[in-house]
């Protein structure tokens, strides 16, 4: 069974960053390709990044060049470096765990196929 507890989210001004944590289930990291995805009310679920078992990123093209995705094996903990933030990246932010229809861009672009995901942590940027 997979588990993932998101934190980090907060409130901040635009222009200013934010890292979100995932504590993941052991072993997690080594057999699933990890993400982030986020969701505000009335609209759809969006793909942020994806990481692969290997430590390979993908991102949205809405996030590259200001939020990083990473790992710690050891640790158990997937990251989420979110820098120069905007108005427009306010939203719920779930941590996700990919399944057999997920591969490192796919699911990015479609995150309905993450197979797991926390509960969520709310991020929110004033302008």
């Amino acid at each position: 069974q997979v588990h993932l507890v998101e934190s980090g989210g907060g409130s901040v001004q635009a222009g200013g960053s934010l890292t979100l944590s995932c504590a993941v289930s052991r072993g997690t990291s080594d057999s699933y390709i990890l993400g982030w995805f986020r969701q505000a009310p009335g609209k759809e679920r969006e793909g942020v990044a994806s990481i692969g078992t290997d430590g390979s990123p993908r991102y949205a093209d809405s996030v590259k060049g200001r939020f990083t995705i990473s790992k710690d094996n050891v640790k158990d903990t997937l990251y989420l470096q979110m820098n120069n933030l905007k108005p427009e990246d306010t939203s719920m932010y779930y941590c996700a765990a990919g399944g057999t229809y997920c591969a490192l861009t796919t699911c990015v672009r479609f995150p309905a196929r993450f197979s797991f995901s926390g509960q969520g942590t709310q991020v929110t940027v004033s302008s």
